[in-house]
């Protein structure tokens, strides 16, 4: 059964990849999510008398995950002795998102000349809503061009495992034929070309 292994062979050295790949999707996606209320929290503790780092460490034990492990290990590490600009660029390299470099340097600017920070996370936190509630509207918009996407590049996979499973020396000898062979390569590289072609069409980036 050579089509079901061929098919096998290509697809394992690509399921952990895109495992991980969905897996640390979701969780910037959550963290996302749950930043603004984090944002919140923190423009709220100056205003009730609450050092920054007493923040952090509201944040840590209020906000769920997965910005609760993030800033869990904010915490930890400035109170173990790290400066505070230092863990919190370590946050910007773990959460690559532009909200939260955004939020590292409105914090490391405010303590380096003053100013009044709890407006600046008010704002930012306000920013961060409008474009995670854009995005979540983009995504409902250009819901129909990535089914179709999808469609279209399952399709021939699926029609051509059926003819394989109603007729196999039909599409053996297909394969095995040489002027099958380059067309099923051709077929390949267009099919894979008009998926990517149709992603970056349904990609909008909210910047």
């Amino acid at each position: 059964n050579w089509p079901a292994a061929l098919c096998a062979g290509l697809a394992a050295p690509l399921v952990p990849d895109a495992y991980l790949r969905n897996a640390a999707r979701k969780r910037l996606k959550g963290f996302e999510e749950l930043f603004p209320e984090a944002l919140d929290l923190m423009a709220r503790a100056p205003r009730g008398g609450h050092t920054l780092t007493t923040a952090l460490a509201m944040i840590a034990d209020e906000i769920p995950d997965p910005v609760k492990a993030e800033f869990r290990a904010v915490y930890e590490q400035h109170n173990y002795g790290l400066p505070l600009p230092q863990v919190l660029r370590g946050l910007a390299e773990r959460v690559p998102l532009m909200d939260v470099r955004f939020f590292v340097t409105a914090v490391i600017t405010q303590r380096e000349t003053g100013g009044n920070l709890a407006e600046v996370l008010d704002n930012l936190a306000s920013v961060t809503r409008d474009r995670f509630r854009v995005r979540r509207q983009i995504h409902v918009l250009t819901a129909q061009g990535r089914m179709t996407g999808w469609i279209l590049g399952l399709f021939p996979v699926a029609l051509g495992l059926v003819l394989y499973l109603v007729n196999p020396s039909h599409m053996g000898a297909f394969v095995q034929d040489p002027l099958g062979a380059r067309l099923l390569e051709a077929a390949i590289v267009r099919q894979w070309a008009g998926v990517l072609l149709i992603r970056e069409i349904v990609a909008v980036e909210v910047s």
